[in-house]
């Protein structure tokens, strides 16, 4: 779905392409966003305006080999986007890459940046959230890595859109015991008991 900013249109890589160019990265890589969420489910139930790729902070480098050739800029909060110079290391602050092919082109993929320590994925958002880092992710049937889907939807719980609802009510129903269970308990650390999504969770049977 090609959409437009401020610093030119967005017409995002479709996933099958996404996933084909970081097929050949040694370091660990994983869907995010709402494609993360559909494969989970396990079908397309909503457009997208991007398509995003979680690194590691400290594999990031690795983004510009894979992409060697393309225009890496940094979103540098609040709400700058400036050129990533090769072999730049970003500070923590800065989170979200985005890439195109060339100049004239439209932005294709958003690269996000989280942190780990050790064999643990850290939550920037609070540091108390943690989780192995083997636990992370899944693998879709057709080997493409993706972030689970309750990790994903902890990111989306801070200031839920139309698209992170969405998200949710579809998820809800696929997610097991301990998935809805570290999801309630993740949201009402970083987000208070009274999030709606944690009463949801813990009302809804498992399927």
């Amino acid at each position: 779905m090609r959409t437009e900013t401020p610093w030119g249109p967005w017409d995002p890589a479709p996933l099958e392409e996404a996933a084909r160019l970081f097929a050949p990265l040694r370091a660990p890589w994983w869907i995010a966003g709402g494609y993360a969420v559909e494969l989970a489910v396990g079908h397309t139930f909503r457009d997208h305006g991007d398509i995003d790729v979680l690194l590691l902070r400290r594999d990031q480098l690795t983004a510009q080999q894979i992409l060697a050739g393309w225009e890496w800029w940094a979103a540098d909060p609040p709400g700058t986007l400036r050129p990533w110079l090769p072999g730049e290391v970003l500070p923590r602050h800065v989170h979200d890459i985005w890439c195109r092919p060339g100049p004239a082109e439209p932005w294709r993929i958003q690269l996000m940046l989280d942190d780990a320590e050790g064999t643990d994925w850290l939550f920037r958002r609070d540091p108390r959230i943690r989780l192995p880092l083997d636990r992370l992710g899944r693998v879709s049937k057709d080997g493409v890595p993706y972030l689970s889907p309750e990790v994903q939807l902890l990111y989306k719980a801070k200031s839920p859109r139309p698209k992170d609802e969405q998200d949710f009510a579809t998820a809800l129903p696929t997610l097991t015991a301990d998935q809805r269970a570290w999801l309630t308990e993740t949201i009402t650390l970083a987000q208070g008991a009274d999030h709606p999504w944690a009463a949801r969770l813990r009302a809804h049977p498992v399927g």
